[in-house]
């Protein structure tokens, strides 16, 4: 399937009301090393950032919530953009606790999964805890693609620490990934990050972990987001006679969940992944010049021999009125909570970035001064 006809079928299935939205929260004590995430200013504000990001897609900017959002070095989350597409395209929005240091104060699966440990540890998750999470993934995506079998899941995800799990996990399958792995800073810690790594599959293979065996990677080096959303992705792709589209709405950590994926799946199963999910982020991702998604995807599908499918949204916040918005175009944030993939949703519905832009910019004005 090209990308036009994967846009095709993904535009049908949301002007059908069969497209629903996925966010699935986790920790790692990755977040926790100095220097590692923008996602929160200090290591201990980083803890809430999931439960704060979650209670905010929900209730909005009006609200007060919960859990007051973490102070940042600069920017506003991305849950602002995936609100005002949620309320103004009335997706229906599913939150996932796969394990967090604190639980958000809404509605919410929780699957009962724990941080996981710093990916230096080579150690990351025990082996039962991925196999449960793996498992509850997939009974999940089973039954979503049975019950919608011309539907569109949007998957979404808040793990501060998330893209050094990602780096590490794409290195732990054998891909040499080093300097395209994004994150929430104007540079990317790449040294900092390939030093954690470094360090983690050491301490792996020293225990005798069989890399490149994709359980055995998570259960080294990655997060409960990973574990889950690789079942769940097994699960879509596995209902016969099933057409359900799979938007994977983020960058490198959404790269390093279709890798696990493809690399536990035969060649006609990767095909049917590759034609039926799709990669979607922010220009922001797309456009930074110390990381480089598009080669990051081109590496993933030589090394299981499909052609992913990668786009992204035109989102710009350089005419807001709101810093904490125009800190985006320096750099800051840049993608989380499913921003790129429901921004480009807005656009297949219809409207225009330039219009999500000031819907951004009222909602930022209203989250910073109620």
């Amino acid at each position: 399937m090209t990308l036009s006809s994967w846009r095709s079928s993904a535009s049908s299935a949301l002007g059908a009301g069969e497209a629903q939205v996925i966010l699935v929260l986790a920790a790692t004590a990755t977040a926790e090393v100095p220097g590692i995430s923008a996602a929160g200013a200090t290591p201990a504000s980083r803890q809430f950032t999931a439960a704060a990001d979650a209670e905010l897609l929900l209730m909005g900017p009006a609200a007060k919530c919960p859990h007051g959002l973490p102070p940042l070095m600069a920017g506003v989350s991305p849950a602002l953009i995936s609100w005002c597409v949620l309320e103004h395209l009335g997706l229906p929005a599913l939150v996932v606790d796969a394990g967090c240091a604190v639980a958000p104060g809404i509605p919410h699966i929780r699957l009962g999964g724990s941080p996981a440990r710093c990916l230096s540890s080579g150690r990351a998750m025990e082996d039962a805890a991925v196999m449960q999470l793996h498992r509850q993934g997939q009974r999940l995506g089973y039954r979503w693609a049975q019950c919608h079998p011309q539907g569109l899941l949007v998957l979404a995800e808040c793990v501060p620490g998330g893209t050094s799990t990602a780096e590490a996990v794409l290195s732990g399958l054998g891909l040499d990934v080093a300097g395209l792995v994004s994150g929430s800073m104007p540079k990317p810690p790449h040294q900092l990050r390939a030093a954690l790594v470094q360090r983690g599959i050491a301490a792996a293979i020293a225990r005798g972990c069989e890399l490149g065996q994709p359980l055995a990677v998570l259960a080294a080096l990655g997060d409960p987001f990973q574990a889950f959303s690789l079942g769940l992705l097994e699960g879509i792709a596995q209902v016969p006679g099933s057409e359900a589209q799979l938007l994977l709405a983020g960058g490198s950590q959404m790269a390093a969940v279709l890798a696990l994926a493809l690399a536990r799946a035969a060649l006609p199963l990767r095909q049917v992944m590759a034609q039926r999910f799709a990669v979607v982020t922010t220009a922001w991702v797309m456009q930074e010049a110390c990381s480089e998604l598009a080669e990051l995807l081109i590496r993933v599908g030589a090394s299981y021999g499909v052609e992913p499918l990668l786009s992204h949204a035109n989102l710009h916040f350089d005419k807001c009125k709101q810093q904490a918005l125009r800190d985006y175009e320096l750099g800051f944030v840049k993608e989380g909570v499913g921003a790129g993939g429901l921004s480009w949703l807005w656009e297949l519905a219809g409207f225009s970035p330039q219009a999500l832009a000031a819907a951004c910019d009222q909602a930022c004005a209203e989250l910073l001064y109620r």
